[in-house]
């Protein structure tokens, strides 16, 4: 692979050219692999938007723009190392065979999760920022102390990156040189707070300080991010302990559903990203090498749309979430006056509307 440098690796140009002479790494079949998993788990995500403003979800945080990141690290694992997700890890999710409802379960209110973590080697959604990067430490420490060949990856956000837990959870990993690889999506923005104001050196900059080896990659090109991927995980998987690999890409929705990003973005700034679209960019690498005909990506259409569909069906067929369900699920014990106002907020629900 092409020698990292300071600036983001990249293989793929947003035009869908190829401006490395590494060729070995633009493959045909993972090219239309890649463009089939990543507009599928584009129509999953814009569903689910759709239905949280139906009010199916209480909430929702899109991962627009970021598919690149998520199928191109994914992709390069093995089904036996395991994940640490944040909260909008969709590709990621759909990629390691978790079900449109299951992954909405959480945001429609009816429990903490709706998977098996150990089914799929994908560990549950954390809301609290940077939390899971310490999760994934400890996970690796133990992974290392069993002699496993596995490796833990914890993504995270820019903004999780300037929480306490973040360079806790580096330092840590270096001192006990934890297989785990951090890997960080910038999306520009957390929340309302452009990465400029966040902090004065990049991520990955940081990350050295600590002991880990790091790189910085284009995150919306696909090939680029499995490339430099791969070459993470083989330095953990030699003994050469923890890595960290900061992927450059951008949120184009709000940070979620409850979000105004009118407010602190312009429309230009906007626009402009969505010329740098992970989706468009292998369209257009597909055509310029004729490996991809019109046939193909109406397939992929038929399927993105068979998945949006049955993303709405599932939702549905979840159980309305029920108010006595958070006290009997937030707590580990309830005293008696929770106790009263769960039988109260039980026996309401029972009451017929008139």
């Amino acid at each position: 692979m092409t020698e990292l440098s300071e600036q983001p690796f990249q293989l793929v140009a947003p035009d869908g050219t190829v401006r490395s002479d590494d060729e070995d790494s633009i493959d045909q079949e993972a090219a239309r692999a890649y463009y089939r998993a990543m507009t599928l788990a584009r129509a999953v995500d814009d569903e689910a938007t759709f239905l949280q403003r139906r009010g199916e979800l209480g909430l929702w945080l899109s991962s627009l723009g970021q598919e690149a990141a998520q199928i191109g690290s994914i992709t390069a694992l093995r089904h036996s190392d395991y994940v640490f997700p944040s909260y909008r890890e969709h590709a990621a999710a759909l990629t390691r065979g978790l079900r449109p409802g299951q992954i909405l379960a959480q945001w429609r209110g009816i429990g903490h999760s709706g998977w098996d973590p150990a089914e799929h080697n994908f560990h549950i959604y954390t809301l609290v920022l940077a939390a899971q990067l310490l999760h994934a430490t400890g996970y690796a420490m133990g992974v290392r102390r069993d002699g496993a060949d596995e490796v833990v990856l914890a993504y995270f956000g820019d903004g999780a990156s300037s929480e306490g837990d973040a360079g806790e959870a580096f330092n840590i990993a270096a001192v006990n040189a934890a297989p785990v690889l951090f890997f960080c999506q910038n999306n520009a923005w957390a929340i309302s707070t452009p990465t400029h104001k966040q902090f004065a050196s990049s991520v990955h900059e940081r990350a050295r300080s600590y002991g880990l080896w790091s790189a910085v990659v284009d995150g919306n090109d696909v090939f680029a991010v499995r490339a430099v991927t791969e070459r993470a995980l083989r330095l953990i998987r030699s003994g050469g302990g923890p890595a960290l690999i900061e992927a450059i890409t951008y949120r184009r929705a709000g940070h979620s559903t409850a979000d105004d990003p009118t407010r602190y973005r312009s429309e230009s700034e906007v626009s402009e990203q969505e010329t740098r679209d992970p989706i468009a960019r292998v369209a257009a690498l597909l055509e310029q090498r004729g490996w991809a005909d019109e046939a193909f990506f109406a397939s992929a259409a038929a399927d993105a749309r068979a998945a949006a569909v049955a993303t709405r069906a599932e939702c549905l067929a979840l159980p309305e979430p029920r108010l006595e369900w958070y006290f009997d699920n937030t707590l580990a014990e309830i005293g008696p006056e929770l106790i009263r106002e769960r039988d109260a907020a039980r026996e309401r629900r029972a009451v017929p509307a008139w």
